[in-house]
This record gives structure tokens, C-alpha cells and sequence, in this order.
């Protein structure tokens, strides 16, 4: 089935005390409320997580018990697509901020997640270490930390990616290079005179390798979102899935969740690309010696599984100078990444200074 539109939906659940709405408390295992300071613990999962079988999920959609409709709505001005609830009554864009017509919702299957890498961290959090992070930019402009951060659009998102195991065996060919010295023999001129000199030089011996490896592919992490208005950058992308919890949507409330748009044949079909790469370097492992050349792979994957599981970060824009910068944090490691102004006279003065720098330094030189 293909999967192809964007949601996200904003999880809300209610106060058992005063009706309130419940928030995710980052951190914890308890879901609390902000207006009566009532706590509710999140019931650990005594089952673990799932792994489904892939085979009937490319085929279809796979079990009913392991999918579910949900309501859709298409943004008019920016293209995004929201996965709302049945009980809203008004709606923006989480990207552009236009407003939603809920009369134009439409229902969509998915494969419901089944693992979630919970917030570490709050919001305030977020606001300090993306401070701390303006005041160690370099040739950024003096006043950027008079940057004015708008908490209503600072969202805490939990991102959809696949995950894959699989069994793999491959039979590979390649080569073995041992490496050896050889003395070579050369001149240089020396106070005028040509002198007679020999220097060591590698050389690889190379000999024929075949065989096969075989292992568990544990864990092959997949993006399940295009991102193409604002791109998760690679450098926040590092996550410790042992970190991950069994879904529950509890830890879903009061932040925002992106349906995955990458349906599950193209996240495998990414997923086998990084399984070729395994074979190559467990093939050149196999081979041993110094350096190694595979010449092929016969790969073959077995016992396949997947999970769709839903990880944090934080997106946010500042404004400086009337222009909107987006930033990134990684909802777990604090990691920051984003757009961000270079001053102009700080980078012109930097490369002055640089080359007048390497004019002494030639200077100098020249007069010894």
C-alpha cells in the first residue's frame, strides 16, 4: 500500500482530576497536568516491543491489530498534510500557520508505531541550549543573542523512521593485499653535490579471496519522512535506540507526531542498500590482510522484520535582522543544528588579518 501523504497530529489526552489537558513530562514515566498539578504514570509494557514480520506488510497492509484509519488534512498553502482528531474544532499548519479547513478531512490507514524514543528534556531546556548555542557561533554578529525566540512555535516533534532485522549470508570475491617494503634508490643535491640515497617505498602484494560471512542485522535505521521544507540535519540524526520504549501514545501527549511518507517497500528497499554495505565490510574483515578489494556479493537477506518506531527533536525559528532562521535539537542528546547570519565585517577582517599574517611569515623567510 502506498503511504504517501504527511500527517501530524497533535496527541490529547484529559486530567482525571479537573479534565485539564495532560502533557508527556519529559523525562519521566508520568504524564502530568499543567492547571492542577495532578500526576498519572505511564503503565510500562511487560511484552517489549514487536517485531513484525515484512513479508505480509509489503504485500499489504498487514494485520488490522497492528494498523489503524486516521483522519487527514491537507494544508492549501504550503502542501503539508495533519493527522488531526475527531474532536477539533479549529486547526493551523504546524509549518506555514495558515488555518485548516477540518471539513475537508479524509481518513488514511497506517501502521502504527511500535517503539518511541521519549523527550529527555522540556521545552525551557530547549530555549537554554539553543542560547548557549548562539553564544559559541563564530562570525556570527555581536547583538545575534539579542535573538527573539517565539515559544508558541518552538514544537516538540516526535519524527517517524523504520527500522529493519534481518538474517544476511553472502558469498563474496575479492582480493588480499599484504603490504611489503622495497629499498629504492635516488639522488639529491646536497651543499651543490649530487649524493647517491635509498628510501623505503610500500608495495601491496595482492592474492585471490573467497568465501562467505554471515550475521544478524540488527536495528537498520531508516528515515520514514521526506522532510523536504525543513530537513532533519544529519548532524542532530544520532539516536541510542536502546533508549527506546514500547508505544504508548501517553508519551505522545501535548507534543506533535509526523506520519511516516516513505511507505515500508521504499524504507526496505534503503534498507537493503545498507545491508549490502554490511556484507562488503564483513567481507573485508573476512578476507583480512592489510587492504582488501571486493570484486562482489551475492547477498541474501532472511528472516526479515520491521518496526515503525517515532523519535524526538525539537524545531523551533528565531528572527534576526526581520529574517527567520529554523534551528533543530535532538530530543534525547540536546544536539543543535540550523540556519543561522554571518556578519560580513567579521569574515573580512578574519581573512585581512590571515593574510597579512602570511605576508610576515613570507617576510621573514625572505630576509633569512
Amino acid at each position: 500500500m502506498e503511504e504517501e501523504k504527511k500527517a501530524i497530529s497533535e496527541q490529547k489526552k484529559s486530567c482525571s482530576n479537573c479534565g485539564a489537558e495532560l502533557k508527556y513530562k519529559p523525562g519521566t514515566s508520568t504524564i502530568t497536568c499543567e492547571y492542577c498539578g495532578h500526576d498519572e504514570m505511564i503503565a510500562p509494557n511487560q511484552n517489549g516491543f514487536q517485531e513484525l514480520e515484512l513479508k505480509p506488510y509489503l504485500q499489504e497492509m498487514g494485520s488490522l491489530s497492528h494498523s489503524e484509519e486516521i483522519l487527514m488534512l491537507h494544508c492549501k498553502n504550503c502542501g503539508a498534510n495533519q493527522h488531526i482528531e475527531e474532536n477539533y474544532k479549529s486547526l493551523h499548519c504546524v509549518y506555514c500557520t495558515m488555518p485548516l479547513i477540518i471539513e475537508d478531512a479524509y481518513k488514511e490507514d497506517w501502521i502504527l508505531p511500535g517503539a518511541v524514543l521519549p523527550f529527555q528534556f522540556d521545552q525551557k531546556k530547549s530555549h537554554q541550549i539553543f542560547s548557549k548555542w548562539v553564544k559559541g557561533l563564530w562570525f556570527a554578529p555581536n547583538n545575534l543573542k539579542k535573538a527573539t525566540l517565539d515559544p508558541e512555535n518552538t514544537k516538540g516533534l516526535y519524527l517517524p523512521y523504520w527500522t529493519f532485522d534481518a538474517q544476511l549470508y553472502a558469498n563474496y570475491t575479492g582480493e588480499r593485499g599484504d603490504y611489503y617494503y622495497v629499498n629504492v634508490p635516488y639522488t639529491e643535491t646536497v651543499n651543490g653535490k649530487t649524493v647517491s640515497r635509498t628510501r623505503q617505498e610500500r608495495r601491496t602484494r595482492w592474492s585471490s579471496a573467497s568465501g562467505n560471512v554471515t550475521g544478524f542485522v540488527d536495528d537498520t535505521l531508516i528515515k520514514a519522512s521526506h522532510q523536504n521544507k525543513n530537513p532533519i540535519p544529519q548532524k542532530i540524526a544520532n539516536w541510542n535506540l536502546d533508549a527506546l520504549e514500547s508505544f504508548n501514545t501517553s508519551f505522545l501527549a501535548g507534543f506533535i507526531t509526523e506520519k511516516y511518507t516513505i511507505p515500508l517497500k521504499d524504507g526496505h528497499l534503503s534498507s537493503t542498500k545498507e545491508a549490502e554495505k554490511i556484507a562488503v565490510s564483513w567481507a573485508k574483515q573476512d578476507i583480512g590482510g592489510d587492504t582488501q578489494r571486493v570484486h562482489h556479493v551475492d547477498m541474501s537477506l532472511s528472516n526479515e522484520t520491521f518496526k515503525h518506531i517515532l523519535l524526538p527533536v525539537y524545531i523551533s525559528a528565531y528572527r534576526y535582522s526581520g529574517k527567520k532562521y529554523n534551528f533543530f535539537i535532538n530530543g534525547q542528546t540536546g544536539v543543535i543544528s540550523g540556519n543561522r547570519p554571518y556578519s560580513f565585517w567579521k569574515i573580512f577582517f578574519f581573512i585581512v588579518c590571515i593574510l597579512i599574517l602570511v605576508a610576515v611569515i613570507f617576510w621573514i623567510s625572505e630576509k633569512q
